[in-house]
């Protein structure tokens, strides 16, 4: 199956110049929805994952399944206020100002192998923010997952200490 062509891409949206991935069309496609959380769980299934991490808020979509599909715990990443618990928060910039991520304290012991699983991968910025995350919890990186990568972004040079799937490439 090609996932690329489950994907709709409205151009100008949300403002002049952007080329938005929209994966709603993927996610409300059952077979597509489901291949693509095989293709994941197939890629990592022999990396000794201890947990998947969903990057807010559409890293929860795929991570959830794939954390199902592949027998794991799931733990999130999200922006402040949203997490109840005591949380572990990171600072990162953006293009104009700063914004943050935060963690549960008890998301997953010290020391377990997790995989990062979001919706895209673009410049890189929010995932290094999530990997300081985990880092700060003793948590190991063994993996990122992306359903779309943005390769015109150069998000994968950031990232090149780990190990990186995904399954859709946009050149432009």
């Amino acid at each position: 199956m090609d996932l690329k062509e489950k994907i709709r891409v409205i151009p100008d949206f949300p403002k002049p110049g952007i080329s938005f991935k929209d994966i709603t069309t993927l996610l409300k496609d059952a077979e597509a929805l489901r291949e693509t959380v095989k293709r994941m769980a197939e890629h990592f299934q022999d990396q000794g994952i201890e947990m998947i991490v969903g990057v807010e808020s559409r890293g929860f979509i795929l991570g959830a399944p794939l954390a199902c599909e592949m027998g794991l715990g799931f733990a999130l990443i999200r922006k402040p206020k949203k997490l109840p618990g005591e949380v572990l928060a990171v600072e990162y910039d953006l293009e104009y100002g700063t914004d943050s991520l935060e963690i549960h304290k008890d998301a997953f012991p010290s020391g377990t192998r997790v995989l990062v699983v979001d919706d895209l991968l673009a410049t890189g910025g929010t995932i290094e923010a999530a990997i300081e995350l985990i880092h700060k919890l003793g948590g190991e990186v063994a993996g990122l997952a992306f359903l779309i990568e943005l390769n015109y972004l150069q998000g994968r040079e950031r990232l090149m200490d780990y190990d990186i799937f995904s399954l859709v490439r946009y050149d432009e």
